[in-house]
């Protein structure tokens, strides 16, 4: 009995099993994750301060809610400026023992990046990641949704991957 030669698999011989292939659709599936979804989970809290509240008051704040920075608004809720625990330490050493009584709008910054709650947690990351800062306001239609930081974007990523890897894994066992 002569041996059969090799036939290679055509389209219909498995059929009943189908596989699933990486796809540019599927790799890049986390660049259409919006600041929404995030938020969905995070939450909207938003700690604000006033331009006139002295930086004592913002220190005991930031230390209480243990976060890193607080919005400032006006007395309308809209968005005025930002100010972090780096603003301060670089003011402390430029003012050393002066800094605390020092006024809010004496340190924030005014020129604040924002995102939407429709823009792409890629896009809001790399706008973090080129200033160089850590916190960024949500604005919808002029009002503040909230404020998301480059370790929640960081986290909710590291999340979406373990999911991912889970359900491939469960696609290769099953």
């Amino acid at each position: 009995m002569a041996p059969s030669s090799y036939q290679p698999p055509t389209r219909g011989d498995k059929a009943a099993k189908a596989t699933r292939s990486q796809s540019v659709e599927t790799n890049l599936s986390h660049t259409q994750t919006t600041v929404s979804k995030l938020l969905e989970g995070k939450g909207d809290a938003v700690f604000s301060v006033r331009p006139n509240d002295t930086i004592h008051s913002v220190v005991d704040i930031l230390r209480e809610k243990r976060i890193g920075a607080v919005v400032v608004t006006d007395q309308n809720g809209s968005l005025q400026g930002i100010l972090s625990e780096r603003d301060i330490v670089r003011r402390m050493a430029e003012t050393p023992g002066q800094t605390l009584p020092q006024s809010v709008a004496d340190l924030m910054t005014t020129e604040v990046k924002t995102c939407s709650p429709d823009d792409y947690l890629n896009d809001v990351l790399k706008t973090m990641t080129e200033g160089r800062f850590r916190h960024m306001p949500v604005l919808s239609d002029g009002n503040l949704r909230g404020v998301i930081t480059i370790g929640d974007v960081v986290h909710f990523r590291l999340k979406e991957l373990e999911y991912e890897a889970l359900r491939m894994k469960q696609m290769i066992v099953g």
